[in-house]
């Protein structure tokens, strides 16, 4: 099997790279922008209420986002797969730009009541659907479109421009929870921002792999068309391709391990410094805001490295410091005593978190180019769906019930599922006559 291997970006690449990846930071930056301000637009937007009702108030509107994000998920996906990459992304983009513009003019539940509840849940369903669409299409997209190292390193960029825009998202809220600033303004330049990516990513050509599999699929069938012989077989062709169970599954837990990363880092963590150390909200926003920027500047590093280490290698190393950490968590939850040994545990969760990067696009090689967009971004979307569900809810309950040592009750699973489906892709890679460090 040859190895195609590009030296460098051709100018339509760059384009196409730099649209995407500064598109997905912007729509990142959209979607993250309420989830980041919610301690202080929950208040605007839903009724007052006691504090547990209120933080149950609060996990609902950060899971509405995700929850609905398996429906985004199959209908993008089927209009990635049939129509195309770029139609998706563009379509995305549009419905990121309503919500805010919507957002930004909605009247608070002081002017109409219960019925602005409604109108910001529905518009972050809305992002949550779009968001979905849009992240995996831009990976695919650039995994589609260029060859190795470099498909390694620019498929990373994305998620990595993602969390860029969450990163901003959290600059904005600690201004805005600091100084009093108008948010609306920030979801005007949301929309606004969306709109002008709309029409850039317009000029976006579909990627190689999907029109190469369209014409491979029209000539099978036109041979079918044109052929006297009935004996002949097409159940092999492009369109009946199915995708293996096992890696689906693979995917699906590898996704799992973000959302209980982020918890444990962004809200867990959040929640020790107020009980402990009178942090306010405006505080723990502005130490969130902290690490997100080394959150940011791992996932740099980490796309940079896959230039020069398999991204299989990196991914590998990873499980083995987390796994080592996350045996000494609750230890280390239990005896801090200062602010900085806080901030230090949510620095490690941050950098050796499990996730998918900078792999990404290994896996997604792994799937029928048909079935790529709808398996890749529904096994994404529900991932996220439940173990967010799971860690907003369910982890405040665990941790009621046995401290900080309930973490290991969910992350010792999470460890080992995550473990298997990388060996799962491993294996695959073998099979491919790839080099699985």
């Amino acid at each position: 099997m040859i190895i195609e291997r590009q030296r460098s970006l051709t100018k339509e690449q760059k384009q196409a790279v730099g649209l995407l990846s500064i598109g997905t930071m912007l729509e990142y930056f959209d979607l993250m922008l309420y989830v980041h301000m919610a301690v202080l637009l929950n208040e605007l937007f839903f009724p007052r209420t006691d504090p547990f009702t209120a933080s149950l108030l609060s996990a609902f509107a950060f899971c509405s986002t995700f929850v609905f994000r398996p429906f985004g998920a199959l209908i993008f996906g089927y209009i990635g797969d049939t129509m195309g990459r770029r139609v998706t992304v563009v379509i995305t983009t549009i419905m990121m730009a309503i919500s805010c513009i919507i957002m930004a003019i909605s009247p608070t539940y002081a002017e109409i009541g219960i019925t602005a509840s409604v109108i910001i849940t529905l518009c972050r369903i809305i992002q949550g659907l779009s968001s979905m669409g849009e992240v995996i299409g831009a990976e695919l997209y650039v995994a589609e479109t260029i060859q190795k190292p470099y498909r390694y390193f620019y498929v990373s960029i994305i998620p990595t421009l993602a969390t860029t825009g969450g990163m901003l998202a959290l600059a904005v809220a600690t201004f805005v929870t600091q100084y009093t600033f108008n948010w609306r303004y920030a979801f005007w330049a949301g929309a606004i921002i969306a709109l002008i990516g709309t029409i850039a990513r317009s000029s976006l050509r579909e990627t190689r792999d999907f029109v190469d599999a369209k014409q491979r699929l029209k000539r099978n069938f036109d041979l079918i068309k044109s052929s006297t012989n009935t004996s002949i077989d097409f159940s092999h062709t492009l369109i009946q391709e199915k995708t293996n169970p096992k890696t689906f599954f693979a995917l699906f837990f590898i996704g799992c391990s973000w959302p209980v990363c982020f918890y444990l880092c962004y809200i867990h963590c959040g929640n020790i410094l107020r009980e402990f150390y009178n942090f306010t909200p405006s505080d723990v926003i502005q130490q969130n805001f902290i690490v997100s920027i080394v959150h940011t500047l791992s996932y740099f590093v980490l796309a940079f490295l896959s230039l020069k280490i398999h991204p299989m290698k990196i991914v590998k190393t990873k499980i083995l410091i987390f796994t080592v950490f996350s045996c000494f968590l609750p230890v280390l939850l239990n005896s801090h005593s200062e602010v900085l040994h806080i901030l230090l545990i949510q620095f490690f969760i941050v950098i050796f978190s499990l996730s998918s990067i900078p792999a990404s696009a290994i896996f997604y090689k792994c799937f029928p180019v048909f079935q790529r967009f709808k398996c890749c971004s529904f096994t994404y979307a529900l991932s996220r769906a439940v173990m967010h569900v799971i860690t907003s809810f369910g982890m405040i309950y665990i941790i009621n019930r046995f401290g900080n040592f309930g973490t290991l009750i969910i992350l010792v699973p999470v460890i080992i599922t995550f473990t298997w489906g990388i060996l799962h892709f491993c294996k695959l890679e073998k099979e491919q006559q790839e080099i699985c460090y």
